[in-house]
């Protein structure tokens, strides 16, 4: 009854903003104070005798009236606990929108933001820098956000991603860089031209600077898609210049053979210096370029070859101790005819891939037919996860490279379910009005970033890596509206959400199971009609939150403190991901997950924990052969430690201080190479540490699968399969 008296009601916000009214917050509120349900009643239909005849009352309003009420039954204990809730949140905005008490904080090393990005090492002068300046930035751009928005944020209710980086500039987040057209038609770089490569040397020497730049004008990955394929072109001149030199000094039946391996070589050289060169890359934010290369679909023996050798290069290890390259993310494509089966002529290169992902983790897998059925074509993610759907231009030309995310804003789903306690019918309610608030910063992403001019980023705007060459004086927008780019809801935490309401162990649960996807549902139902209102691509992404998992979760123990099975793990689980404490085998687990994509399509990757795999390669491609026709993407997370003291090769043991080798108990970085996933990259823990909340996600982390059974139970479900 009392739930439906302010139905009528709207507040009109101390920012400005008209919501509707809702009565749960008042109704936390007086949680806190532990009222009985007398005291409750008693104050709500006071309320509505005052509101009942009105549409509209101010936020101050009802804040005078909450003290009142307080001062009339004498709860003045509850008075000053009100207060002083209110005084801290005032607090809490001042000091987030003070740049001198951000940048004190950081040089205290306080802030959370010093782990915050596992690619970041805050000890380097030019990470600190960065840090220093997204501190400001971060401090600035809360006053530049709508008011509902820059506080949603700061409450925990929403989360604003890259802060330090936007609003304060109207930079891109993550794109897939159009290198085709770059390298076919040259580019600039600060005072130098540069023409199109004559060798595959100079062709990679090209990529790498190309992507320095680009990372460094955007704070998104950024992606290499169809690397062989671009690559190979270029790889054929050297095969040509070798010919021509063999024609005068080889015998003519050999001639081809020699150009040929000489091709190779170059081939492999230029590989290397790749792989090298982006590992010891750094942009202007101080880190690694978050970097993705695609490949695999080319099938003449030059893009073969570039195939085969980026793999054996990865394989192979950096440096003398042949450690694990944490960069470029390597994505390898599947596709049935060219390389899923023996008899199919690329199969030898999907058993380098397997060898590789037994060694290195990467590289993930794309399924051709599943990914292009799940997003309406084939195309690399943007960075590690971010897809853009199919689009044609309007000269009628399907298009991939050249386009670009606008930025992403996540909802905190489990806060949602928090304070709905069980109680579908609030938490739809709450949803809705949390996404109001995500629709109207998403809204202002799109405007920011529209006030960029292309001289602020030459190489993405001017020279080719969006895809089209713009003059000074022309309008970006071009670049993202029509729904050629794409801005990201983000969603984190359904695990959480389904467990505040059917209990920890709702996987198996049909109901459960279902009410998970209809939140993705309406959230992708919800992005549809905001891009047809708009004209912009508004796109469901399933956040990987590597800090995240840990700022919603400290957000929430502090509102609502450990709540079993959802607060007390202080970490929630990535967007869709089955409950890693748990053990279902990878086929069970991809059937759960398999139904989300297709509804959070920007945005997407599947992941199966292993035991060592070096032995078992057969096990680990018995797993890809299934998920071919059930995931469109897929990760392998198995174990690659390495101790260079003891020789332990395996699992770390994860303690409080980190990882450590659990043969001689070393943990130190520079006699160790410990590799774990830490979202969609994989991260080094020990050299670079992360956000707590991600360190105790890791930890808990269950294998899918014990050691010699993956493929038996792969038989078992194709014929399940089949069967059906």
């Amino acid at each position: 009854m009392l739930d439906t008296l302010f139905n009528h009601l709207n507040v009109i916000k101390n920012t400005g903003d008209k919501t509707p009214f809702y009565k749960y917050k008042i109704d936390y509120i007086f949680d806190q104070f532990k009222f009985s349900d007398e005291t409750r009643t008693k104050f709500f239909e006071k309320l509505n005798l005052l509101t009942k005849d009105t549409s509209e009352i101010t936020a101050v309003h009802i804040h005078d009236f909450i003290i009142q009420f307080l001062e009339e039954n004498n709860l003045l204990d509850n008075k000053k606990q009100y207060l002083d809730f209110q005084k801290k949140d005032q607090e809490k905005f001042a000091k987030a929108t003070d740049v001198e008490h951000k940048i004190n904080q950081l040089f205290g090393r306080e802030d959370r933001v010093v782990h915050e990005n596992a690619n970041k090492d805050s000890n380097v002068f030019n990470t600190q820098r960065d840090l220093e300046a997204g501190a400001a930035s971060k401090a600035i751009g809360l006053k530049m956000l709508p008011g509902i928005v820059a506080k949603a944020h700061l409450r925990g209710d929403i989360h604003w991603h890259d802060l330090d980086y936007s609003p304060a500039t109207p930079e891109t987040n993550c794109c897939l860089v159009d290198f085709k057209e770059m390298l076919t038609n040259g580019f600039k770089i600060g005072n130098a031209e540069v023409k199109s490569p004559r060798s595959i040397q100079t062709a990679t020497a090209q990529v790498s600077q190309i992507i320095a730049n680009v990372a460094s004008l955007q704070y998104g990955g950024l992606s290499f898609d169809r690397a062989d394929e671009v690559l190979a072109p270029f790889a054929e001149i050297n095969y040509k210049k070798h010919l021509e030199v063999a024609k005068k000094w080889v015998p003519k039946d050999e001639q081809a053979a020699y150009a040929k391996d000489s091709t190779k070589q170059d081939i492999y050289d230029a590989m290397q210096s790749l792989e090298y060169e982006i590992n010891t890359l750094y942009s202007s934010q101080g880190q690694t370029p978050f970097t993705t290369v695609s490949f695999g679909l080319g099938i003449n023996w030059i893009e073969k070859e570039i195939q085969i050798d980026i793999l054996k290069i990865r394989i192979k290890g950096l440096g003398k101790e042949r450690r694990t390259a944490i960069f470029p993310k390597l994505i390898y494509t599947l596709k049935k005819g060219l390389n899923l089966k023996p008899n199919d002529p690329n199969y030898d290169v999907k058993e380098w891939a397997i060898d590789c992902a037994t060694k290195r983790m990467y590289p993930d897998i794309l399924m051709y037919d599943k990914l292009c059925e799940i997003t309406g074509n084939f195309k690399a993610p943007m960075g590690c996860r971010s897809f853009v759907p199919k689009w044609v231009s309007p000269e009628g030309k399907e298009v991939n490279a050249g386009r670009m995310n606008l930025g992403v804003v996540t909802v905190n789903l489990p806060r949602i379910a928090l304070f709905a306690k069980g109680n579908k019918e609030l938490f739809w309610k709450i949803f809705d009005e949390k996404l109001r608030i995500v629709h109207q910063a998403m809204a202002y992403r799109i405007e920011r970033t529209k006030q960029a001019k292309p001289d602020n980023a030459p190489l993405l705007y001017k020279y080719g890596a969006f895809g089209k060459r713009l003059n000074s004086d022309d309008d970006v927008d071009q670049l993202f509206n029509n729904e050629r780019a794409t801005v990201s809801l983000g969603y984190i935490g359904l695990y959480e959400v389904a467990t505040s309401i059917y209990g920890p162990d709702w996987e198996n649960n049909d109901e459960a199971h279902e009410f998970t996807v209809s939140i993705v549902r309406e959230l992708n139902n919800l992005c549809k009609k905001w891009s047809k209102q708009s004209g912009y691509h508004y796109s469901l992404y399933s956040t990987p939150a590597e800090s995240l998992t840990d700022t919603f979760a400290q957000d929430d123990i502090e509102k609502f403190g450990k709540i079993t099975d959802i607060t007390d793990k202080e970490y929630y689980t990535n967007s869709f991901h089955y409950d890693v404490r748990k053990r279902p085998n990878p086929f069970e687990k991809l059937t759960f997950e398999e139904a989300y994509p297709h509804y959070a399509s920007a945005g997407f990757i599947h992941y199966c924990e292993y035991p060592n795999l070096k032995q078992n390669p057969k096990a680990l491609e018995a797993v890809w052969d299934w998920a071919y026709d059930h995931v469109g993407y897929l990760g392998t997370n198995t174990s690659i430690d390495k101790c260079f003291k003891c020789g332990f090769k395996g699992d770390f043991k994860s303690t409080a201080r980190g990882f450590e080798c659990p043969q001689c108990g070393n943990h130190n970085p520079k006699y160790c190479d410990v590799v774990k996933r830490t979202c969609g990259y994989l991260g080094n823990p020990q050299a670079r540490p992360m956000v707590h909340g991600r360190h105790v996600e890791i930890s808990s982390r269950q294998k899918n699968m014990s050691k010699g059974m993956i493929k038996d139970v792969a038989k078992e479900e194709t014929a399940k399969q089949s069967k059906a």
